[in-house]
């Protein structure tokens, strides 16, 4: 008499191994699994306002994103995206900064990135100060100097340099998707420009 012994489950599909994912980047989620994701789990993010900044370090401009949403809307926002699987949150920080910003602008990342605040987006209004319909997404936000061009890519439309003052504005705010016009508050806060 045999004894049958159990498939073995379909690779990637282990509870303890890899995530399912594209071929190309075994890492990253379908469409349909980041869907389900979004549903279940809270997501984490890195978020980043670009800066210049003068010989004394003092923040003398910020960047400011013009980006066009997936319904067509045409938003003001800052740099943001998911920290992948096995990524550190320094590598995502990067990777979404020259992904918004252009290869060339030469952020200046420490050893050891500190975010100025953690971010909690929920998909129902007023929880927190910070919305998306999509999801419950826990983001730490960065201020980062950069020395380079900016030529934006991806869905990034340009970067807008604004002084502190403008960057903090009702007006500005008005503009910014989800709250993020509070994000850019607080990090001028952070760094001391708000006067």
């Amino acid at each position: 008499m045999s004894v049958r012994t159990p498939d073995p489950e379909p690779a990637g599909d282990d509870p303890f191994g890899p995530p399912t994912g594209s071929v190309s980047n075994p890492a990253w989620l379908s469409d349909i699994e980041l869907a389900e994701m979004r549903r279940r789990l809270p997501m984490l993010y890195v978020e980043a306002v670009p800066v210049r900044t003068d010989g004394m370090g003092t923040v003398v401009d910020v960047g400011i994103l013009l980006r066009a949403t997936p319904v067509g809307e045409i938003t003001r926002t800052i740099v943001s995206g998911r920290v992948r699987y096995g990524e550190t949150v320094r590598d995502a920080l990067f990777r979404h900064l020259e992904n918004d910003l252009g290869p060339i602008a030469f952020p200046l990342l420490p050893p050891q990135p500190v975010p100025f605040t953690v971010a909690e987006y929920f998909p129902i209004p007023g929880v927190s100060p910070f919305h998306d319909d999509r999801q419950h997404a826990v983001s730490l936000a960065f201020v980062v100097p950069v020395t380079g061009t900016c030529e934006p890519r991806q869905d990034a439309l340009e970067v807008t340099w604004l002084k502190p003052e403008e960057a903090a504005s009702d007006a500005l705010s008005a503009e910014m998707e989800g709250g993020r016009g509070t994000l850019v508050r607080l990090a001028l806060a952070s760094v001391g420009a708000l006067r």
